[in-house]
């Protein structure tokens, strides 16, 4: 018996020669979410002319892309223009690479360090709150990216990097990771332009990374161990070498824990302080559950398993308002995915923004829930819940971002009330992640 061919793969409309859908990605959340009301498994869009990007969204292929597929699979487009910054590193690389480098960090998320780290975190945050003045009209976003990046100064390097290079060290970041966004939609060729956009975007990443090479070489010089995570990194050693890794090869790991320390963590804290203002009855049970659990001393790490409201609060938010908009994976070979036949060099994405959004895999899916995730709830399809991804590219770091965000969250509640302007909506934007375009909120002490 002769199997029935598999329909063609459809492109979405609106391509046009030589820059495909780049008008129509001006409008990237939008337009990815549009692709989903298609109903189509696969689709083509086209990113880069002369190379095929096929979205993946149904769940249950992305799931095979993730798992049985993974180790076939290079890491594609996006993870390119992330190696434009991060070089060589876990998140960047595939294979038996990517495996060595994962081996050679894993000890820095053990769960003795991640006790210790909850300690500095929660330190750390209690001294942002305490800066904060009742009434003071607070960036959220910005507050969150400088706490993210002060617990990453104590975490990574020990705070020995003073405040001014942090400064410099926020700014360059900022316009690097909104470089990747943009090249991420653009053709290659617009890189090579003579352009103010471009030449911003180099001076940024070189300064970013002269900024990491120094901590490494003054480190590096003292020979004192300071029991963070840069130091951690100076005593490993290379598996195919047996040597100690290069400076380049510690500074790509460090940006790595740099970039997903900062935006990420800085986006999704934005996003859980803004639904719990907008939603004070789940805020009320969050605190409630706090004065339970903690009662009146600080938040610790034995904490963290025993608020299961908090946990479901946070699940939620990751659903709803996920930071990856595009990830992708590159076939290496002809590849079968369900019933398609791939050619080798197929770049294939998924958007776990859109997909978390989808109504088909979330009930209401623009409702903000967290009774979603209760114990007796039924579990989301395989590969439609994805906020760590998945595989043997799955987040390296999923256990210290969770403890990161309950901490501070715990703290940030207990301590002051922030409060959104009467009729305030918030609209997401993705660069390299998705974050709030402007998230305005006023400090209010917090009265029990």
């Amino acid at each position: 018996m002769t199997l029935a061919a598999a329909p063609p793969i459809p492109r979405a409309a609106g391509s046009f020669p030589l820059i495909g859908h780049a008008l129509k990605m001006r409008d990237n959340l939008g337009f990815i979410a549009s692709l989903r009301e298609t109903g189509e498994p696969l689709i083509e869009i086209v990113l880069q002319p002369g190379t095929r990007t096929v979205v993946v969204q149904d769940p249950t292929l992305i799931h095979q892309m993730l798992k049985a597929l993974a180790p076939t699979l290079d890491k594609g487009r996006f993870f390119d223009k992330m190696g434009q910054l991060l070089g060589d590193s876990v998140v960047t690389a595939a294979g038996r690479t990517h495996v060595r480098k994962r081996r050679q960090l894993q000890p820095a998320f053990a769960h003795t360090e991640i006790t210790r780290y909850v300690d500095i975190m929660r330190a750390e945050v209690t001294a942002a709150v305490a800066a904060w003045k009742p009434g003071q009209a607070l960036d959220v976003r910005e507050a969150m990216v400088q706490l993210s990046l002060n617990m990453l100064a104590k975490t990574v390097f020990s705070g020995s990097l003073d405040e001014a290079t942090f400064r410099r060290l926020r700014s360059d970041l900022s316009v690097v990771m909104n470089g990747v966004g943009a090249r991420i939609m653009l053709p290659d060729w617009v890189e090579r332009l003579p352009l103010p956009f471009n030449r911003r975007f180099d001076r940024a990443r070189a300064a970013v990374r002269a900024t990491i090479n120094s901590a490494v070489d003054e480190l590096q010089a003292s020979g004192h161990d300071t029991g963070d995570m840069l130091s951690m990194l100076l005593r490993a050693v290379d598996e195919e070498t047996g040597q100690p890794l290069t400076g380049h090869q510690i500074c790509s790991e460090i940006l790595t824990l740099a970039v997903a320390g900062t935006e990420t963590t800085a986006s999704v804290l934005s996003w859980i302080l803004y639904e719990l203002a907008r939603h004070p009855e789940i805020e009320a049970r969050v605190l409630a559950e706090l004065d339970e659990v903690v009662g009146e001393r600080p938040v610790a790490f034995d904490d963290l398993s025993r608020l299961p409201y908090l946990n479901r609060v946070i699940t939620e938010t990751l659903r709803l308002h996920h930071t990856g908009w595009l990830v992708t994976r590159r076939t290496t070979t002809e590849t079968r995915l369900g019933e398609w036949t791939l050619p080798a060099d197929t770049e294939l994405a998924y958007c776990q923004h859109a997909l978390h959004r989808d109504p088909e895999l979330f009930p209401d899916p623009l409702a903000f829930d967290p009774e979603r995730w209760q114990g007796d709830a039924p579990e989301p399809r395989l590969g439609a819940f994805l906020p760590f991804g998945d595989g043997k590219h799955k987040c390296i770091g999923d256990r210290f971002a969770l403890a990161e965000m309950i901490t501070a969250i715990a703290t940030i509640l207990r301590t002051v009330r922030l409060e959104l302007a009467e009729g305030q909506t918030v609209q997401p934007v993705a660069r390299a992640t998705v974050r709030p375009r402007t998230l305005e909120m006023t400090v209010r002490p917090r009265t029990r």
